[in-house]
């Protein structure tokens, strides 16, 4: 462990704040791995005082950088990718040890900004505007785009370094500078990554504080950031309740805001779907992260003609899932990341039984020498109703509630087969949160039905894949409590950026729109 943090320049007592200096002023905080529970390092948190001075070097790193080319603000991010490549395998497998998903999913995620570097490379050189014609003759009209100020990045333990790049790699070819302020629970990862960062801009010739790093409290640096009118824009991974405050702080001075907050999402298994692919789905969708994904698969809504089937595959592989140390090989499911985790998914168990709901698999936590932290628990399967109160709530755990929808045969005619899947979409679309989903079948009627505008409510909708695994390529987020932002691929660079409409008269005369005419 000690060799891994020397690689990426980490010691036993770090500084949680980084202004193109690093600087901590507050309180102490001892980093535990969800693993086994060890201490890894330290870390003193930014103090109030330093947020502001944080903010103030950042805003002056970005008036300079704005003023860089596009296309060489994309090359130093490039150079960034680049850096990634060569501690892939350091920042992954300390993502592992200080978050607990297993090492192929540590790894991943550095892969993951990896290709979001090589993607804003290409996007610095396509940040386009339109052209419009005018209704005055002799006018020219277009729109274009340019850097909007600090970015404020608020980012989740789940993903403690893929979701500071989907913002971080975007904004800066965009001409942004960014404030990040990671989660209470994995402060080595965004340090790391920091120096990354901090390596690749001083090798440019760069301030570094466009990549400026605030890890501290609530009060002195997370409320801070949300009322700060030096920040447009305020990137925030979440929960629900945590994206209504930032909604409601950063909406109050009439600032941006980008929110991806709770997933409850759910995969719909037709009477015609492949059920050994829909299996493997399900089990890396529910399974995977221990079940702490945004996109993780919460729900099943399966046809009841096939509901047996696909229990029992599934409670064969929920069987087979190797549960331990995620450092070691073959292993499929490390632990939840807090003792809080463990204590929701036991209080959720409680309520889906009060509420008439059975568990069918699993949901105990785990015990013995081969898991240490008393952090780990066995995935669990339930039958349940969507209307359950439990069912409405994200549980951030490997609970996975099975729901069913019309007969107890395969749809005998087209009017049946139509009437079903508005039943299971109505089933689907009846939860607060809509961020993923996903449909297993091979009947065109249905996958249609449930990709188009009556279909999926959520962000994401897919056909024969599960809910988990976006490309970055795609613009990531979701729709109703799920906030609505959008992070990542296609146009979402719009987003990190201000809008401007120009008119240029090349004319004599001084025409007005819609035909006005003033005086002579």
């Amino acid at each position: 462990m000690n060799e891994l943090l020397r690689k990426l320049g980490l010691a036993d007592e770090n500084l949680g704040g980084f202004d193109g200096d690093w600087c901590g002023g507050g309180p102490t905080v001892d980093v535990h791995s969800p693993c086994d529970g060890a201490r890894i390092a330290s870390v003193r948190q930014a103090s109030r005082a330093d947020y502001d001075r944080i903010v103030q070097r950042a805003h002056q790193a970005f008036l300079a950088w704005r003023m860089i080319p596009a296309p060489k603000r994309g090359e130093v991010v490039r150079q960034l990718g680049d850096r990634l490549r060569q501690f892939k395998n350091e920042l992954g497998d300390l993502v592992t040890l200080e978050m607990g998903k297993i090492t192929a999913e540590g790894r991943g995620e550095v892969q993951e900004m990896i290709d979001i570097c090589d993607f804003a490379c290409g996007l610095s050189r396509q940040l386009y505007g339109l052209t419009m014609h005018s209704e005055r003759p002799r006018h020219r009209m277009y729109e274009q785009w340019h850097p909007l100020g600090v970015v404020g990045i608020i980012s989740a333990f789940n993903f403690p370094v893929a979701v500071w790049s989907w913002n971080a790699a975007l904004a800066a070819v965009c001409g942004d500078s960014c404030v990040w302020k990671p989660s209470h629970s994995t402060p080595l990862c965004a340090i790391a990554t920091t120096k990354i960062a901090e390596h690749v801009c001083r090798a440019n010739n760069v301030d570094p504080a466009i990549f400026s790093l605030a890890f501290g409290t609530v009060a002195d640096v997370g409320e801070p950031m949300l009322a700060d009118r030096r920040i447009p824009l305020v990137s925030a991974t979440g929960s629900c309740r945590m994206g209504k405050r930032v909604a409601e702080v950063v909406g109050g001075r009439f600032g941006r805001t980008i929110l991806e907050l709770g997933g409850n999402n759910a995969i719909v298994v037709t009477s015609y779907a492949d059920l050994d692919l829909a299996t493997r789905a399900i089990v890396f969708g529910a399974v995977g992260t221990a079940g702490q994904r945004c996109t993780s698969t919460r729900r099943i809504i399966v046809h009841r003609s096939v509901k047996d089937e696909l229990l029992r595959r599934l409670l064969a592989a929920y069987e087979t899932v190797r549960i331990g140390d995620p450092r070691k090989a073959g292993t499929l499911m490390g632990p939840l990341v807090t003792k809080q985790a463990v204590d929701d998914l036991q209080h959720a168990i409680r309520r889906l039984r009060e509420e008439g709901g059975k568990v069918l698999f699993g949901g105990e936590p785990l015990t013995g020498s081969q898991y240490p932290g008393g952090l780990y628990v066995r995935p669990c399967i339930a039958e349940a109703e969507n209307h359950y109160r439990i069912v409405q709530d994200e549980t951030f755990a490997p609970i996975l509630y099975i729901i069913t929808y019309g007969g107890k045969t395969r749809p005998a005619s087209t009017q049946t087969l139509v009437s079903e899947m508005e039943e299971a979409i109505a089933l689907h679309n009846g939860v607060p949160q809509g961020l993923s989903s996903a449909i297993f079948s091979h009947h065109q009627m249905e996958t249609e039905l449930f990709l188009s505008h009556i279909g999926s409510d959520c962000g994401i909708a897919n056909v024969n894949i599960g809910t988990s695994g976006a490309e970055i390529g795609g613009a990531f987020g979701g729709e109703k409590d799920t906030g609505g932002g959008r992070e990542s691929g296609s146009d979402s660079w719009k987003v990190y950026m201000r809008r401007q409409t120009n008119t240029i008269n090349w004319g004599t005369e001084l025409p007005l729109a819609q035909g006005i005419t003033f005086g002579d």
